[in-house]
């Protein structure tokens, strides 16, 4: 696999753990207790990223927060996207070229 499409799939799979993670504490706000979930990225060396999902201590959800979370995590998800389009369409020109 390339190099930019592995960071192109690597930031696509943060932005949908993001939204994901979102949804639940919307979907739980509610319920005694809840930890509200909280995604910490980190990149690699390699390039790209790795998510990972941890409860934050203070029970407590904003919704307001979440939803620019959703937001936010939607135009990250857009813009990787965007990365692995663009390295499909460079990959299609070279074959062509060769051709």
């Amino acid at each position: 696999m390339s190099h930019a499409l592995s960071i192109g799939l690597s930031g696509l799979n943060a932005a949908q753990l993001r939204l994901d993670s979102a949804a639940h504490n919307v979907a739980n706000a509610q319920t005694p207790g809840f930890r509200r979930q909280q995604v910490a990225q980190q990149a690699m060396p390699q390039g790209g990223v790795q998510a990972t999902i941890s409860a934050e201590r203070p029970p407590g959800v904003s919704l307001e927060a979440e939803a620019v979370e959703q937001m936010s995590a939607s135009y990250h998800y857009k813009a990787n996207l965007r990365t692995v389009q663009v390295q499909d369409e460079v990959m299609g020109s070279l074959l062509d070229i060769r051709v």
